[in-house]
């Protein structure tokens, strides 16, 4: 039984993958300094729940086979160094992976937004076909227990492929690290400033996530981006090319449906983006052999990723809505979506600046227009969020110029923002909010109940 120590195991992914080994048969152990719920509760289920929280060298040990390291550790991680010291095999989470992988065939979902939407309408149809398979998907999927799965049997293994870095000592894109035998990009926006400065140094990222496929591959491609289809082009050629573009849709009644050889195949989900998403994982199903029939009927019955324009409460002539959306081209795609879906509703988006590029003044003017069509656009930021990531201030005035829009509400005091919200008249009206964060502990389901009753 092998012996595999967590050095920060409280991490979205990283304590899936501890659960997933511990349910493969592996002896796992993990520290943290801080572990939250759903992390917590999690790890108490499977009995991995560390006895203290902190870091603890005792637990590094030349018995152990393998150290993976966590994103969230320091370099000077006391655990790390004595791991380094001690010669303990160290991992990232993304090699480690890769290791569990090469007998099977990887496919791979890069891009800058709707990964996890497209990692997990892929395991969807897979699990209402019978096709058994491994994944890595960052998000919570219903009716799947865990977001890491890894067995000694499947044949194909699914990731979704991050572009952020891999640890602390290894500062390459995790996608980098895969090595797909099938590969999907679904498109570049800049992101991740604070890594990636420049745009172009963004965008060669996915160039060498291209030159990565392994030979005779397959690259998955959303061909009405324009950076997409430059990298698809350049790419080896012995890679196969595939493009993806829009079905044929329609929207009636508030229900997208796709019209797919004379039959009609009504979505739970909606938005171009997400029909986007729903082409490409049809390519990547069908080079695993599913056929078209059997996709756009296990498609209908997907209710989509947690978080990724997740239903929070509806009554008769309203629907309040939360998504993952901080970045500009998502903001926009994720605004349109819903004012497309319910065009004679009221539309109030509202966001929340909390990644560290949203935050930084350089990257603010990005935002320009990206509220598109919402009727009422209002931001909020946290100043505490700012001064924690160390950037310099941002006022009220910065973030309006930056958003270019005459009528948008700025907030920077969350109980101001609610009281707003709950002070509208909401007849036949809508709301969406979106952030990566959580409007400064804003309880949804709660506070969107104390909308919908206000009304």
């Amino acid at each position: 039984m092998q012996k595999i120590h967590f050095i920060s195991i409280g991490g979205a992914v990283m304590h899936n993958l501890a659960i997933a080994l511990h349910i493969k048969g592996y002896n796992v152990s993990g520290t943290d300094d801080e572990i939250r719920d759903p992390a917590k509760s999690r790890l108490e289920k499977y009995g991995l729940m560390p006895e203290k929280i902190g870091w603890d060298t005792e637990k590094i040990t030349k018995k152990l086979d393998a150290v993976i390291l966590g994103m969230h550790a320091r370099k000077d991680n006391p655990e790390l160094l004595k791991a380094q010291e001690l010669g303990v095999k160290i991992y990232s989470f993304p090699e480690f992976l890769y290791e569990q992988s090469k007998e099977k065939t990887r496919i791979v979902i890069g891009g800058s937004h709707g990964k996890t939407t497209t990692t997990a309408m892929i395991l969807h149809v897979l699990k209402e076909c019978n096709i058994a398979c491994d994944y890595m998907v960052g998000a919570q999927l219903a009716g799947f227990e865990v977001m890491v799965k890894l067995t000694n049997d499947a044949e194909y293994i699914v990731l979704e492929g991050d572009e952020y870095l891999t640890s602390p000592i290894d500062l390459r894109p995790k996608f980098h690290v895969y090595k797909p035998d099938i590969a999907l990009i679904n498109g570049i926006a800049w992101d991740h400033i604070n890594v990636f400065p420049t745009f172009e140094i963004y965008v060669e990222q996915f160039k060498i996530f291209a030159d990565e496929i392994t030979p005779n591959g397959c690259l998955i491609y959303y061909s009405e981006d324009d950076e997409v289809s430059r990298i698809a082009k350049s790419a080896r050629p012995d890679i196969t090319k595939i493009p993806y573009n829009l079905p044929e849709f329609a929207i009636k009644n508030g229900v997208t449906t796709i019209v797919f050889d004379e039959k009609t195949y009504p979505l739970q989900v909606f938005g171009k983006h997400n029909l986007q998403n729903i082409c490409g994982a049809w390519e990547i199903c069908k080079r695993i052999g599913v056929s078209d029939e059997q996709f756009f009927t296990a498609i209908q019955s997907f209710s989509g990723a947690s978080k990724r324009l997740e239903l929070v409460a509806k009554s008769d002539d309203m629907v309040i809505y939360k998504d993952f959306a901080h970045a500009p081209s998502k903001l926009k795609a994720t605004v349109s979506a819903v004012k497309e879906q319910f065009p004679n509703r009221t539309l109030v988006a509202c966001m929340e600046l909390h990644t560290f590029s949203s935050l930084t003044q350089e990257f603010l003017t990005e935002y320009k227009d990206s509220f598109g069509t919402a009727d009422e656009a209002i931001v909020y930021f946290n100043p505490h969020t700012i001064a924690h990531k160390k950037l310099p201030e941002l006022t009220i005035e910065t973030v309006k110029k930056a958003f270019a829009r005459e009528d948008i509400l700025v907030f920077n005091d969350s109980e101001k923002l609610q009281r707003h919200l709950l002070g509208k008249s909401w007849k036949n009206a809508n709301l969406l909010l979106m952030t990566s964060g959580n409007f400064d502990g804003l309880n949804e389901v709660e506070f969107a109940t104390s909308v919908i009753v206000s009304r």
